[in-house]
């Protein structure tokens, strides 16, 4: 048994009806790297299990929800239920296939099960398999996610691992009482939030202190332009991808001395401006992104699965020049990573801790069904999140994996949500948008190959 902290727990809070806080994955498969059946692929994947102990973990609440919820084993565990079969009706090219993986990422989660299914798609116009991986983002963030994955891929294809040990006793169900004892005794140390309003304080006055000296910091929540995906979400899901060439992205940041993410974010930003401009819906003020940095290797924090703090950045969808707009981006970059730096990697993990469950289940409805996101300032317009990923080809289960494309949650007031992760010198960048508010998802993944085109043609130009 393992207590959630609460970063983990709050992406179970503030979950609603139509705020789903699950990620999902789209892998796309070469079965002809090896010697592919759904009954081999099941058994591979069953064998593997035991090196993922996570997998079979399911959240049990504390009663009355006097404390974080706790990860027990799931003594009832059923690889059925995780792992489905999908034939999927022809034509199934990309658009098809956009369209299933946006269905999965519309329906919630069963709580009462480990968070995570995993659905393969057989009958692909291509003769490509796709696995749909979905999971919480309680039960795992980007790099927990990328370690996972280390597990079921392998760095060539017909590689046969060490069987897992069998013979481990499950752990015991947690008693209720001793739980609700437990929190009980904890509820005065939920005093201690006031212990964080120093270095609140201290954090507000370091930012002050740059503003007065005009130094470059990152952009200022509550400030965002309107547009029209900066409003309450639906359920419903829509999703499009698109592959883009890493080395592209490193020869374009060596000429201009910039940063691969700088590049990144200058695409995406190039991109939310072709699409915005076309449908006369552009801004006059630059987007502004929630940008999620992993602080894994900096946070004094060891328990816990997310461990991520976040920097708002300025988009440059204002520039119309591109290189422009990647020098602004670029600096914005550099004043709110530093800016960030001085909140430090623990804080928002070291705050959420004190997180009441009632009190955050019951703000996160309220603002849900009020429509609150529609009466304030925009915090920020989108997310934007670039994870790296493993330099070399995969294997997963033993196919080769030719495409590894994320797709992250979206809130209320912003729901639409970037994802960029490398692998194998591509980018693979995945959108998802609440339905409603950004039908037409697939232009906005046409856009980014345009994008990258004109930067890598300047570029060339300025060498």
């Amino acid at each position: 048994m393992e207590r959630l902290t609460g970063l983990d727990a709050s992406f179970l809070y503030l979950e609603t009806g139509t705020q789903h806080l699950h990620v999902c994955a789209l892998l796309i498969l070469d079965p002809s790297s090896g010697d592919y059946s759904f009954e081999k692929f099941k058994a591979e994947l069953g064998r593997r299990l035991p090196l993922i102990p996570q997998l079979r973990r399911r959240v049990h609440e504390v009663p009355l929800n006097l404390d974080h919820p706790v990860w027990v084993e799931d003594h009832d565990f059923d690889l059925d239920y995780h792992l489905r079969r999908i034939a999927i009706a022809a034509p199934a090219g990309r658009r098809e296939l956009a369209e299933l993986v946006g269905d999965i990422a519309s329906r919630p989660m069963d709580r009462d099960r480990p968070l995570w299914v995993f659905s393969v798609v057989e009958g692909l116009d291509d003769g490509k398999v796709a696995v749909i991986c979905k999971y919480h983002h309680a039960a795992m963030d980007g790099i927990t996610g990328a370690d996972m994955m280390m597990h079921l891929c392998d760095l060539e294809p017909g590689v046969v691992r060490p069987e897992p040990e069998q013979d481990r006793q499950p752990e015991p169900s947690p008693n209720d009482w001793q739980l609700l004892a437990e929190a009980a005794l904890k509820l005065p140390a939920k005093a201690g939030i006031v212990g964080m309003m120093p270095k609140t304080l201290g954090v507000i006055a370091r930012f002050a202190q740059r503003r007065r000296n005009n130094e470059a910091g990152m952009a200022t929540p509550f400030s965002a332009p309107r547009t029209p995906f900066n409003v309450t979400i639906t359920p419903h899901r829509t999703v499009a991808f698109t592959q883009a060439d890493l080395g592209a992205a490193k020869e374009i940041g060596a000429a201009f001395a910039v940063k691969v993410n700088d590049v990144v974010l200058t695409v995406i930003a190039g991109a939310l401006r072709d699409y915005l401009s076309k449908r006369d819906e552009l801004p006059d003020r630059s987007l502004i992104a929630s940008v999620p940095v992993s602080v894994h290797d900096t946070t004094r924090h060891t328990s816990g699965i997310n461990k991520v703090s976040a920097l708002f950045a300025r988009l440059g969808t204002d520039v119309a020049d591109p290189v422009e707009r990647l020098r602004q981006v670029a600096e914005a970059n550099r004043g709110a990573k530093e800016e960030h730096d001085l909140m430090g990697a623990d804080f928002l993990q070291d705050l959420s801790k004190y997180s009441p469950p009632n009190t955050f289940r019951l703000a996160a409805r309220m603002y849900s069904s009020l429509r609150l996101a529609e009466m304030h300032p925009v915090v920020h317009n989108l997310v934007v999140s670039n994870v790296p990923g493993p330099p070399m080809p995969l294997y997963f289960l033993g196919l080769r994996v030719d495409g590894m494309y994320p797709f992250g949650p979206v809130f209320h007031g912003a729901g639409l949500t970037a994802t960029v992760l490398s692998n194998n010198d591509k980018l693979n960048i995945g959108f998802i948008a609440c339905k409603e508010l950004v039908p037409d998802i697939a232009d906005l993944a046409d856009a980014v190959p345009r994008a990258l085109t004109e930067l890598l043609t300047a570029a060339r130009e300025s060498a």
